[in-house]
């Protein structure tokens, strides 16, 4: 590992342990705030302070990069590189008392061609007692219960009918819903993990499909580099490779392209 990516790595890692830190402390707290966004969303008062310890942080660590994240916004995205930040991913489960939620934390670099890509990327899940991480060219790891690191690999299953499939729900399919029912039909099992679980879920070799219609840059850029540096791909619905797609498709690489052939909306 180059000494700029380790120091960026052990950056992502200090960010997911100060998000950590308040998310934990506000985690069924019987005064937890909560409101509705424009998008009739929800949004905690642990998603603000999260998001603006992260930044808080970056500014003082990374004062050149840029920064995009769900509750504040954009700034520097004209920058080299920009960090891309979920305060919580999973917010509906945190506020409900369900462990299934994590912080999102990824770095995004350009390149002289003016295309992007995620070259390191946490996801901390503390009420599920994991940290998944990656940076490129150098695998993909899980942390269980704070032990050794684990590197993690995708499946090798390369027909849909021994397949695992996980998703969210079926808001927001449009005219894929009925394509994407009879892929699950298909399929040897279909569970619906949700949000990040569901592509961490893939990495491990645990599932091998995970798939949502409608996601943000700050549901995916952690995601992606990890599953990629796992050994598997992450695209929107439509194949396209990367997490500016505006959905989530994350494979064994095997099944990648049956997959996006049969989410295809019938003309």
């Amino acid at each position: 590992m180059s000494t700029r990516r380790g120091e960026d790595l052990a950056l992502a890692h200090r960010l997911a342990d100060a998000a950590d830190a308040i998310t934990l402390s506000r985690y069924q707290a019987i005064d937890l705030t909560v409101l509705t966004k424009p998008d009739n969303t929800p949004v905690t008062d642990a998603d603000k302070s999260a998001e603006d310890m992260l930044r808080s942080l970056l500014h003082e660590h990374r004062p050149h990069d840029g920064i995009v994240g769900e509750e504040f916004g954009t700034e520097g995205i004209e920058n080299q590189r920009y960090w891309v930040i979920d305060p919580i991913d999973g917010t509906k489960n945190f506020l409900r008392g369900v462990p299934t939620w994590a912080t999102l934390i990824g770095l995004m670099e350009k390149s002289d061609d003016g295309t992007e890509r995620v070259v390191a990327g946490v996801v901390s899940a503390p009420a599920l007692f994991r940290r998944w991480y990656a940076f490129e060219g150098g695998g993909a790891f899980v942390i269980v219960n704070k032990e050794v690191p684990k590197r993690i690999h995708v499946s090798a299953i390369s027909q849909i009918s021994d397949a695992s499939i996980s998703h969210s729900d079926f808001e927001g399919w449009g005219g894929r819903l009925h394509p994407f029912r009879a892929l699950m039909d298909s399929a040897w099992r279909t569970r619906a993990h949700g949000d990040f679980w569901s592509h961490m879920l893939v990495a491990e070799g645990a599932v091998d499909i995970a798939v949502e219609p409608s996601l943000a840059l700050w549901d995916m850029a952690a995601l992606d580099i990890i599953v990629r540096e796992a050994g598997g791909r992450f695209t929107n619905l439509d194949g396209v490779d990367g997490s500016h797609g505006g959905s989530g498709l994350s494979t064994n690489a095997a099944l990648h392209d049956y997959v996006v052939n049969a989410l295809r909306a019938p003309q």
